[in-house]
């Protein structure tokens, strides 16, 4: 899986529609095989886009989560940790 999609649930504060639209971003690149789409592709590719953020927004609103919220501050030191570990 691509290791730039993060995970958004289940933390404090919630995520963001920002984060929200980076990740659907990057799932549809990762689809596309391309960053940026040419101009023929560019409405397909937004809609793309908007359609993944779309049913982001709804999975992350009806997860039913009965863990602790996490910390934000306490992954990204994981990854980190996980990224000097790797290389």
């Amino acid at each position: 899986m691509c290791r730039n999609i993060k995970t958004l649930a289940n933390f404090a504060p919630p995520a963001t529609e920002d984060e929200i639209q980076a990740s659907a971003l990057q799932f549809v690149r990762k689809l596309s095989g391309t960053t940026k789409p040419s101009q023929k592709n560019a409405a397909v590719f937004q809609q793309a886009v908007d359609d993944v953020a779309d049913a982001a927004r709804r999975l992350l609103l009806g997860l039913q989560i009965s863990a602790p919220p996490r910390d934000r501050e306490v992954e990204r030191e994981k990854a980190r940790a996980r990224g000097a570990r790797r290389g």
